[in-house]
């Protein structure tokens, strides 16, 4: 692959990552909006909540962490061409931020559907 080729990738794999974020964001917003309601639901409704937030950031977190990883790889191989213009010196540069991505964003998922489900289940 070409410089071109990777930086095209590298976009690919971001926007990945940025698209993955949606879903799980919004459902967990909702939620903190709607935590009187779905307790007034009853206790399936509860259990179907937070069934549904698990499902949704466990598949969100893959997602994100298999993009980033990618994104990672692809900074690797663009760092091992000799990069010429400087999107692909920058995205060299960028690439360790993807750890943020790979780990923290799942832990703050983690730690907002623990709090939800705390608010759920009280």
């Amino acid at each position: 692959m070409d410089e071109k080729d990777l930086i095209q990738l590298w976009n690919r794999n971001r926007m990945q990552l940025v698209v993955a974020q949606f879903a799980p964001t919004f459902l967990l917003i909702t939620t903190a909006c709607a935590v009187p309601a779905i307790r007034a639901a009853g206790s399936f409704t509860v259990w179907a909540v937070l069934g549904i937030l698990l499902a949704s950031g466990i598949l969100g977190a893959l997602v994100e962490y298999s993009a980033a990883h990618e994104a990672q790889a692809v900074a690797r191989d663009m760092k091992a061409l000799k990069p010429k213009s400087a999107i692909a010196k920058t995205i060299g540069r960028n690439a360790i931020w993807l750890h943020a991505a790979k780990y923290l964003t799942p832990a703050i998922f983690v730690g907002i559907f623990v709090a939800l489900a705390l608010a759920l289940l009280a």
